[in-house]
């Protein structure tokens, strides 16, 4: 079954824009190697990463279900058109889109990190058409937080600090801030940044290869990846309902799944405590699972990971 491998769909176009895409082949279905009557499976990556994020997913869960995956606009080899107003809106609109438009059967949608938030909001507003929903180490916030927070690393201090007062600086804003978000831009798509920044969410490191680090290089050299860039380093918050909200509005079932090492992941343990509380508040059908990784366990443990998604996607 090992031979079940995604390829890349026709184009399919949002808001007038290329979107791309990937799926496990199509006649699977028809050969009889999966069951017509599975959810089909939809993966949605995190911030500056693509498709290319699940090459150790796809062909595990593509023995028993129909696999997609797909680029959010303004990533991987999707259209980065500057004038859109990136966030969780967006892309959970796109996601959306897609499912209706392209699939058009129940989905499972799997999300890491921002990919996560967007899996989540698309989840419940597909209603019916969502045949549940898991969450990597998924993005969002809560009702009782605020949506930004004191900055950690240093393009939010930057930002903070120009927002504090420099900001109203008609020569600062037009002309040094963009010069310094340039320089961020470019020092954060240079191969060695980029492999030791997955060194730092990666707690084994085997997986962080030449291959993963090309796949996040390739597409910030795309005709417009700089001004995508900025418009979300200018965004506050993922601009969308709250995590609390979203699990009221979901009717399908929920398998959470964390890696306990993210760094990323302010105040880990009470962030999931937050998700579990939630969820149970919402009357959800939750699972959750702790596993021994950091940011992106689907691509650092993806044995245990797939594991995981493929028992509980019987019971979807």
């Amino acid at each position: 079954m090992a031979d079940l491998v995604a390829t890349p769909n026709v184009p399919w176009s949002y808001l007038g824009h290329e979107i791309y895409s990937v799926s496990s082949q199509d006649n699977a279905i028809s050969e009889g190697i999966i069951s017509h009557n599975n959810p089909v499976v939809l993966l949605v990556h995190g911030f500056g990463a693509s498709t290319d994020h699940w090459r150790f997913n796809i062909p595990a869960i593509a023995q028993t279900h129909e696999v997609h995956a797909i680029d959010l606009i303004g990533f991987g080899r999707s259209a980065k058109p500057s004038e859109l107003d990136y966030g969780g809106e967006l892309w959970k609109e796109q996601i959306v889109s897609y499912v209706k438009e392209r699939i058009q059967k129940p989905t499972v949608i799997i999300g890491n990190s921002l990919g996560g938030y967007a899996a989540l909001a698309a989840g419940a507003a597909l209603e019916n058409q969502s045949a549940g929903v898991v969450l990597l180490n998924a993005a969002g916030y809560f009702s009782d937080e605020k949506i930004t927070s004191e900055p950690k690393d240093l393009g939010q201090k930057i930002r903070k600090f120009i927002g504090a007062g420099l900001s109203k600086d008609f020569l600062f804003k037009s002309l040094i801030y963009p010069l310094i978000q340039r320089l961020i831009f470019e020092n954060l798509r240079r191969p060695n940044v980029i492999r030791s920044t997955l060194n730092q969410v990666y707690i084994n490191s085997t997986n962080v290869d030449d291959d993963l680090i090309e796949s996040i290089r390739r597409p910030s050299l795309d005709p417009g990846a700089f001004k995508v860039f900025q418009k979300v380093f200018q965004a506050r918050g993922l601009k969308g309902k709250p995590i609390d909200e979203l699990f009221m509005d979901l009717q399908a079932p929920l398998l959470l799944l964390w890696g306990d090492s993210d760094p990323w992941l302010r105040d880990a343990k009470a962030k999931q405590e937050k998700f579990r509380l939630f969820a149970q508040k919402a009357s959800l059908e939750v699972k959750e699972v702790i596993l021994n990784a950091g940011h992106c366990p689907h691509d650092e443990i993806p044995e245990r990971v797939n594991e995981e998604v493929i028992t509980w996607l019987k019971g979807a």
